[in-house]
């Protein structure tokens, strides 16, 4: 059984979750969906670098609209084999809260009632296996998590909540973990381009840049374990 960390939620218009504790939605109210295309995954250059066993790695596993946006693209590219994501979570929801905040993205909408009874799995046991995907949850403080992970990803989804109230996700020790469980090659991407943020990623050893954000958002952060012509 998944741990009891309680995720404090309130809703918002209905059906958008928002973290009482940290005063933040889990995703962007102008639209989440485009935002985690734009940012995660337009960011890390997907779907052209999806292979067999790509290993996508993330802080911030939420509502699990990354996943499905994800296994959605995967899927409409084409792309073969299995897909391996792997992620971290101090707050999991729970599965009925998960199919709540999925249900009004149309476009995820087959996907989100495919994976509606696969929650309650996730719930359980921290983990789904299919042909298609092996995801994996670790649940706690990522501070404690990450570096006792064993796994290396090809790209990273940095979606934890603002840094400005949730500053500990964005610290220097922890974005070192992250550049030390990334591929040579690999890369992250998060919607946020603090300062701070920018400079411990170059910090951990990352090459970063800013590129126009999604919706009111300027801007937002790439990185790179080496230089950016030779991602993995």
């Amino acid at each position: 059984m998944m741990p009891s960390f309680d995720p404090q939620l309130s809703w918002r218009d209905r059906d958008v979750p928002v973290s009482t504790q940290f005063d933040d939605p889990y995703y962007s109210l102008e639209n989440g969906l485009q935002e985690t295309q734009h940012v995660f995954l337009a960011g890390n250059d997907l779907p052209q670098r999806f292979c067999d066993g790509f290993h996508i790695a993330e802080l911030g596993f939420g509502t699990g609209l990354n996943l499905l946006a994800t296994l959605a693209l995967w899927r409409a590219s084409g792309a073969t084999g299995q897909l391996l994501f792997t992620s971290f979570e101090a707050y999991p929801l729970t599965a009925d809260q998960m199919i709540r905040a999925l249900a009004h993205f149309t476009p995820l909408e087959t996907l989100a009632k495919e994976f509606a009874p696969l929650w309650a799995e996730l719930c359980a046991h921290s983990r789904i296996e299919t042909d298609e995907l092996c995801l994996n949850l670790h649940i706690g403080d990522a501070r404690e998590t990450l570096p006792n992970w064993q796994g290396q990803a090809n790209c990273w989804f940095l979606d934890g909540f603002s840094p400005a109230k949730n500053p500990q996700l964005w610290g220097s020790e922890l974005l070192k973990a992250v550049y030390e469980h990334t591929c040579d090659g690999g890369s992250a991407a998060t919607y946020t381009a603090a300062g701070f943020v920018r400079r411990n990623l170059e910090t951990a050893g990352f090459t970063v840049k800013r590129s126009p954000g999604f919706g009111r958002k300027r801007h937002m952060t790439h990185a790179v374990k080496g230089d950016f012509n030779a991602e993995q």
